[in-house]
């Protein structure tokens, strides 16, 4: 067990510290449940990974399991949707994260904590706005610098904070697309996305041998993420679910900031 221990300790951004490994082992398994259907878990995992391993370094962390994530969720959503789908998103969501890569390299840790403790509680803030006044809202969806506005803001949330899943969804909802074309689309765009980022975040130095190999330990609890979520869903109401999951968001923004 010693020589575990200190393999990981050596090769890996993990320490001896039993509480870092069990926020990271929460955050993997909240990105399968993300991508297994239940979105509320998306914003979860940034804050438990800023927790465990600090907010700048977690970003590049959190990419390759998503990457990995994504991959499985397209190959499960391939059937629908499209890749023409995504197209209006693109060029603004490259855009949003270029932005967000030039912000994250002017920024130490400390002030990362902030930016992401609050850009997650201004996207809870959205999702309470967006269940209010779904009507209202969608009322914007007419205008032609939407779809423009929509991927800004995804790129610049992705880069930032892994945590574009709310902006996108809001977007998809005002295509008024069957559920199998939504999931589609949704693993599509991020798939892409996610894949762009990662010259973005290897030149930031967040990416690298270590947090590759830190990747490796936590992939299994992504894959049991993706499991648990297709029976969360089958056997437990999805509403009480996702507001539990928001209450724990909220707090550990709050975390986030304050710690």
């Amino acid at each position: 067990m010693s020589s575990l221990l200190d393999w990981l300790e050596q090769h890996t951004l993990f320490t001896q510290d039993v509480h870092t490994f069990l926020l990271a082992t929460m955050a993997a398994v909240c990105i399968g449940l993300s991508k297994a259907g239940l979105s509320g878990t998306s914003t979860l995992n940034v804050v438990l990974m800023a927790q465990a391993f600090g907010a700048k370094p977690s970003v590049g962390l959190v990419l390759p399991l998503l990457i990995a994530a994504d991959l499985m969720g397209y190959f499960i959503n391939r059937k629908g949707g499209s890749w023409r789908r995504i197209l209006p998103m693109v060029p603004p969501a490259i855009t949003g994260v270029i932005l967000g890569w030039l912000l994250l390299s002017h920024i130490d840790n400390t002030s990362a904590r902030v930016v992401i403790g609050w850009l997650i509680i201004g996207l809870l803030a959205f999702h309470l706005v967006l269940q209010a006044r779904r009507q209202d809202f969608m009322a914007l969806t007419e205008h032609q610098a939407f779809a423009w506005s929509m991927g800004l803001c995804a790129g610049l949330v992705t880069m930032l904070a892994n945590a574009a899943g709310p902006v996108m969804t809001v977007y998809l909802l005002s295509q008024h697309m069957e559920k199998k074309d939504h999931l589609g689309v949704f693993s599509r765009f991020f798939l892409f996305i996610n894949l762009f980022k990662i010259p973005f975040s290897a030149d930031l130095g967040i990416i690298h041998g270590q947090s590759l190999a830190t990747n490796l330990v936590m992939l299994p609890f992504v894959v049991i993420g993706v499991l648990l979520g297709w029976q969360i869903l089958k056997h437990i109401p999805q509403k009480p679910f996702e507001w539990t999951l928001f209450a724990l968001t909220l707090f550990a923004a709050a975390w986030l900031i304050t710690g």
